[in-house]
């Protein structure tokens, strides 16, 4: 399992299609395309979100808890070779992310509720997640999927990046299906989510661009805009 030694900087904002592409073109000067990226420069990310019956996930993002935890398996470009548990812990402003591989079969099984194998995996977060399943009855809720164009800045370890596209699906209790069936969940397609994380500095450089282009930071959950249908 991997596991930041320290929680990161996190600011979202959501921003204009206009203002996406100045803001961009500005970054591009002084900050490279993540080689995650690949040829194009973006990514699709799906990621299925567990809560319970509560809802509590999503109640606490509502009442604005300062402290709170999401569970979700996340995979990309649809590859199915590479699969995440990840558990991210939110502190105001913070988080910290701790996440474990788990194979195509051990997730299918999961998302079928059959969850024996769990009990004596070898990562430690598998095995947390098994337990909040069987008492806090964590389920897996939605499937929330986007692409994401992603920068990267060496000095405090800056990662930009901008999200479109943003989808859901209804609920229902069937995931990794082989053809996605969703709809939009942005209130204002053309908008990107600009999300910035760091260390434990913003270099000037980066600052002044965003200062600059006048942005306000908000507190923008995908996970809450993709639970408004269900």
């Amino acid at each position: 399992m991997k596991q930041r030694e320290c929680f990161r900087h996190e600011l979202k904002y959501e921003i204009e299609y206009a203002r996406y592409l100045e803001l961009r073109s500005r970054l591009r000067t002084v900050m490279k395309s993540d080689p995650h990226a690949g040829e194009g420069g973006s990514y699709l990310i799906r990621s299925i979100y567990f809560d319970n019956y509560q809802d509590k996930a999503l109640r606490e993002k509502r009442d604005g808890v300062s402290i709170r935890e999401k569970f979700r398996i996340r995979y990309y470009n649809d590859d199915l070779s590479l699969i995440l548990l990840e558990k991210k812990v939110k502190d105001n402003s913070l988080c910290r992310k701790l996440d474990a591989e788990i194979s195509e079969p051990e997730c299918r099984q999961l998302l079928e509720g059959r969850l024996n194998w769990m009990r004596g995996h070898p990562s430690a977060l598998v095995q947390e997640l098994y337990a909040k399943m069987r008492y806090q009855l964590l389920r897996p809720r939605v499937l929330v999927s986007y692409v994401r164009e992603p920068y990267v800045y060496g000095a405090g370890n800056v990662r930009i990046t901008f999200d479109s596209r943003i989808r859901t699906t209804l609920y229902h209790r069937t995931f990794l299906e082989e053809q996605t069936v969703d709809i939009s969940a942005a209130e204002i397609p053309q908008n990107r989510i600009l999300e910035v994380k760091y260390d434990g500095f913003l270099p000037e450089i980066i600052r002044s661009l965003l200062q600059a282009d006048g942005i306000r930071q908000q507190a923008f959950s995908k996970y809450e805009a993709c639970r408004k249908f269900g």
